[in-house]
């Protein structure tokens, strides 16, 4: 396990050598939150990198990383823990348990992804918790979750309370497709994650794909910063760019035109009214913005 960085600036080094360019705000964020010892709240577009800094953390403190991908529905047994009732009745029937007391022994606990985060015996050392899009979980969800961002700890009625020895450092995401609880937030540091500018757009394009052609991905970065600033229903994120690289150097495209960007809209939109929308003389337009751009 690494030490926690003594600086913002080490922060920020220490996560692009995982491969995850931050910005210095969010740097700062994460900093004082592994400092403190408190959640990170980060908010934003989906495809801004918000679940990537989890598993940069996760990296560059050497801790296990334990995910919760949250959902509609998304309840008690699914997210913290659950009893083994066919390993109970089964016991029972064989005579294998001394007494009702034994029933609710640790061995017939099944631990979830938040007891597993917390459990001193699991993890004597604090792993990185990812609590991703909690936005899509139902508000009732946020409730049970205020004592571990809290405490650390998870209350079971039949065993008792199991506290973190080595609180986990965790990381909260949120699309924003609804308004995440104030109780929540209030336990956390907050940060909205934007996309990037084109500078930093360019360096995580480099970073990941280094052997790209210099102005290729100066066009790559400038047509898909031109395709944000247009009214799509859905913008392209960070993973849509790298994507759209790796398939413009698998077709050996080393220039952008109509043809190629018409051909490859798919890896960049996912909806088709937005492909409508670029397809034809926008696309054309894109284009002769993006060599201004990269010539001007």
């Amino acid at each position: 396990m690494a030490e926690l960085p003594a600086s913002i600036d080490a922060t920020q080094q220490g996560l692009r050598a995982q491969g995850y360019v931050a910005p210095r705000e969010l740097a700062t964020t994460a900093f004082l939150a592994l400092r403190l010892a408190r959640p990170l709240f980060l908010e934003g577009e989906p495809g801004t990198g918000k679940t990537e800094i989890a598993k940069a953390l996760a990296g560059l403190l050497e801790r296990p990383l334990i995910r919760l991908q949250c959902y509609e529905g998304l309840d008690l047994a699914s997210a913290a823990y659950e009893w083994n009732y066919a390993r109970q009745m089964l016991e029972i029937k064989s005579g294998a348990l001394a007494g009702g007391d034994a029933l609710f022994a640790r061995r017939f606990l099944i631990a979830r992804p938040l007891l597993q985060a917390i459990d001193p015996q699991a993890n004597p050392v604090g792993p990185v918790l990812l609590i991703d899009e909690l936005d899509r979980a139902d508000e009732a969800f946020e409730a049970f979750l205020l004592e571990l961002l809290s405490e650390f700890q998870l209350s079971i009625p039949e065993l008792g309370l199991i506290k973190a020895v080595a609180p986990p450092i965790v990381v909260l995401t949120s699309n924003r497709t609804r308004e995440v609880h104030d109780a929540v937030k209030r336990r956390c540091l907050y940060h909205w994650v934007d996309f990037p500018s084109a500078e930093r757009e360019l360096e995580i394009l480099r970073l990941k794909l280094p052997g790209i052609d210099a102005m290729l991905a100066r066009r790559i970065v400038a047509l898909v910063q031109g395709l944000r600033a247009m009214d799509l229903y859905k913008l392209p994120g960070i993973a849509e760019t790298i994507e759209w690289s790796r398939a413009l150097l698998e077709l050996n495209a080393l220039v952008l035109d109509p043809a190629t960007l018409n051909d490859t809209l798919g890896v960049l939109l996912k909806y088709q009214d937005d492909i409508a929308k670029v397809q034809g003389s926008e696309a054309a337009r894109l284009l002769a913005q993006v060599e201004a751009e990269v010539h001007g």
